[in-house]
């Protein structure tokens, strides 16, 4: 998703709205995507997915202090409710986030 957009986004949307800050060559990261998967599936309509490549989107990844990936921040009217970065079950992610929805 194109910078811009994903700060659109952030700022815009009625739910919160959780980044994903990824890059292809990450095992951890693709170990993450069906779990992810489940957890949005789960928290259907709830909370937004926005997957933010930190190859092509560097400055975001800065701005938001993204020093390793996997890593998610989420967002509430443009600010960070949570933040967590590394590899996380199911069952812990949805307990957070739960939280903020």
């Amino acid at each position: 998703m194109p910078k811009q957009k994903v700060k659109e986004v952030i700022q815009k949307s009625p739910q919160p709205v959780l980044v994903d800050f990824f890059a292809d060559w990450c095992g951890p990261c693709q170990t993450m995507e069906p779990v992810l998967k489940q957890v949005m599936d789960d928290l259907e309509g709830k909370i937004k997915l926005v997957k933010l490549n930190i190859d092509r989107n560097p400055q975001m990844s800065l701005q938001f202090g993204v020093r390793s990936i996997p890593h998610y921040i989420l967002f509430k009217n443009g600010k960070i409710l949570w933040r967590k970065g590394g590899l996380m079950t199911k069952r812990d992610l949805i307990q957070a986030l739960k939280g903020f929805v």
